[in-house]
Formats: C-alpha cells, structure tokens, sequence
C-alpha cells in the first residue's frame, strides 16, 4: 500500500517486537480463559433488556438463553457490548461521527493453491483494496473492497467476488478455495461524547468506532478495559473515591479520538485516487519511514506503546508514559516489573530494596517494592511508581529520601485516597 516501504519493530521497546498474526478465537480464548481462572463467571446468551441507575447503584433487567427475565442490582455497570451498544443506548449518549469512505467490505477465511512470499500482502489501487494475512496454520485472512459495489451488509458473498477483487488490486486470487468463512461489513467514525455517564461506564466498539486500517481496534479496547479495570476494582473495593473513575474519560477519550482520525486517514491513503496519486503515497511511505525518530513515532502509534496520559503540571518527564517491561532482582520473586503487576496493586521501583521500610500504614498495604536488577543499564529514574495497568504514576530523580517519601505519599493520595484518609496516615 506504500510502495516497498517497511516498519521495522525490532526498536520498538518491548519484549515482543514483531506483528503476531491469530484469529480472533484464539485471542477470546486467552481472555475467557484468564477471566474464569480469576472468578469472572461468563453467561453466553444473556441479553441486557434495560437498565436504570440511581445515586447507589445499577439495576438491570437481563434475559437469559432460556427466555427467563430477572432484575440484578450492582455497584456499577460496564457497557463492552460492542458498536449497537445497548447500554450505550440505554444511558442516552450518543454516537457521533460519520460514515467512512469504505462499505461494503468483504472479509473471507480460505486456503490458497500458491500462497504470497510475504507475511503481509496488500495494496490499495483507488478503484479497490486487498489485503491477505496468513493465520500460520494453513488458513489465510483475505479483506478485500471494491469502490463500485455498494451492497448492503446482509448481501450474501461468494468466492467468486473474493477472487475477482484480489485479482484486480494484486494481479492474482493465489488459487483461492475453501471458504470456511464470508462476511460483509462496512465501517463508521463515531465515538461516543462521553465514557462515564453516572455509575455506567463505556469500553471497546460501544465507546469509538473505526476503519480496521493499522489494526488499532483490539489493541484500542483491551487498554480501555486495563485502564478502567485497576480504577472500577479500587474503587468497589473501596482503595479509592468513586471520583478515580473520572480519570478513566480524561485518559481514554483523547486516545480514542486520536485512533478515529488516524485511521481514518490511513483508509482515505490506501483508496487515493486517479492513478498518479497511489504512485505518490508510496514515494513519500518510503521516504518517511527511512527516517528514524519518525518510524519509530509511527511503530509507536500502531502498537500502543507509546500512550502516554496527562503528567499534571510539575510532573517527571516520564509520568504518564507506559513503564518498560524492566528486569528485576527477583528477590522479591518477581523477575519483570509486568510480573510484578500482575497482583493488580502497584508497584514502586527502586534501585535501594530497603525503600520499603519507608512505607508505612496503609501506604504499605498499596504498594508492592520491587528493585530494578540494573538501573544504569535501564536508565530509569531512582525511584518510579507504576500503576497496575504498566503507565508511571509517579517518578523522581531526587535523592533526599525524606523529600522523595512526602512526594511519594503526595502521589499516592491522588490515586488511592478513599473515605478512610490517604494512604500515608497509619
């Protein structure tokens, strides 16, 4: 799509530089089952028929596989039920944006008689699109759309169209066969006004809405739920003020908004049109992604690493930023800070393991202490308070431990202050 322009992973700073090809079932396999390890109980075929909240809580009314209605009452509700959100609708908030420039776009799992040579194969020519992904198992992921078919979602696809749409933006169908799987779909812009409406929160498809361009949607939704998972748990556990949950909107809604608009015009690059204008995007692709700090910019915003939240007025340069995966000493049997978060508290990072006799209180009961195995070779701050969901809450290059333990209960109060005072009062 941008002529033999490439994006090198490799300096991307993550344990996992490289794209991972899997179907979807696969990833929701993963997730179902470290939901259920961890207590979630799952209910297929429960439908949400309306819900009403109050200054306490959420009732909803949910009607089950077997057509039985009944009412639940809970602290609060999340909305992750996709682009049609019932509770989207449900709490009134609306769904602003537009239609994109790409319907009718044709997805199909198959086998290929005579498979590309690369791993990703695609290519936009203005009048059509195709793009071809092996999931590494023998089957191959094919998205294709051409300008001049309008059809609605539910027209049915054949091979036939597959074929003939890859044919025509890459010159060959591979010898497609076997369609195990094909759909049609066509893409919005939307994204809802707001995350937070009282005790009901939004996440994933039912807050924002976007072209596939970039592969943004998982990893988009996935950070929505890490980022107000750790702040709903505090709170219903009661670590924290009801008030952490507005921070979720603050942090998530730009980033959300950022994700419509680029890939938004990711698509509008790969259906440019007449014929010149393709010849040009890949010229300035190639050109572009030659130059480090820029490719390193765009790897950035495709993967999700480089999000970074709001550091407040006076904060260390790094607060805000996703914390990297460092190695840790071990003793405290953790051997990487994400290990470390996996308890759900947060973690404070320090290159002195005796740092933790400085904590007291309820301090103590939020914090795990963990020290970083070589922070020269990290080049990290002295000292670096991570939230459970891997971005720097805190961070100081001061050496004055007195000073350095007043700004850390400072940081401290502003995540996970509740009723019973903040976490520096013993």
């Amino acid at each position: 799509m941008f002529g033999a322009a490439e994006l090198d992973l490799a300096r991307s700073p993550t344990r996992f530089p490289f794209v991972l090809v899997t179907p979807q079932y696969e990833t929701e396999r993963v997730l179902r089952e470290r939901a259920e390890a961890v207590g979630a109980e799952i209910r297929p075929g429960t439908e949400l028929v309306s819900l009403r909240q109050d200054a306490d809580g959420v009732e909803a009314e949910l009607c089950g596989r077997d057509g039985t209605v009944r009412t639940e009452r809970t602290s609060y509700l999340v909305g992750a039920d996709g682009v049609h959100s019932t509770v989207r609708r449900a709490v009134g908030l609306p769904f602003v944006g537009r239609s994109s420039v790409m319907s009718s776009v044709v997805l199909a799992d198959v086998r290929l008689a005579e498979p590309p040579a690369d791993v990703l194969t695609g290519n936009g020519t203005g009048d059509g699109f195709a793009f071809v992904v092996p999931f590494g198992d023998g089957w191959y992921r094919v998205i294709t759309w051409y300008r001049h078919r309008r059809l609605p979602d539910d027209a049915p696809v054949t091979l036939e169209e597959v074929r003939e749409d890859t044919r025509r933006v890459l010159g060959t169908d591979y010898g497609m066969h076997d369609a195990r799987w094909l759909s049609r779909f066509h893409n919005d812009e939307r994204q809802t006004s707001h995350y937070r409406q009282g005790r009901v929160l939004l996440a994933g498809d039912a807050a924002h809405t976007h072209s596939p361009a970039g592969g943004q949607g998982m990893n988009t939704g996935l950070q929505d739920a890490f980022n107000l998972g750790w702040k709903l748990a505090a709170t219903v556990q009661g670590r924290a003020d009801d008030a952490l949950l507005d921070s979720y909107e603050a942090e998530r809604h730009p980033v959300g908004q950022r994700v419509v608009r680029m890939t938004g015009a990711l698509i509008r690059l790969v259906v440019l049109r007449p014929p010149p204008l393709p010849a040009v995007r890949g010229l300035a692709g190639r050109t572009v992604l030659r130059v480090g700090p820029v490719a390193d910019k765009v790897a950035g915003a495709l993967s999700g690493i480089a999000i970074r939240y709001p550091a407040g007025p006076g904060g260390h340069p790094s607060v805000g930023a996703r914390a990297p995966d460092l190695p840790l000493s071990g003793e405290s049997g953790a051997s990487r800070l994400y290990e470390a978060l996996r308890t759900g508290r947060f973690v404070l990072l320090t290159a002195d393991p005796s740092e933790a006799a400085t904590l007291d209180g309820r301090m103590a009961d939020a914090v795990d202490v963990h020290a970083v195995a070589d922070r020269r070779a990290t080049a990290v701050p002295p000292l670096i308070l991570v939230r459970p969901d891997g971005h720097v809450a805190w961070a100081t290059d001061e050496a004055d431990r007195g000073h350095r333990r007043r700004e850390l209960t400072a940081a401290l109060d502003q995540w996970c202050t509740d009723s019973a005072g903040p976490v520096g009062d013993a």
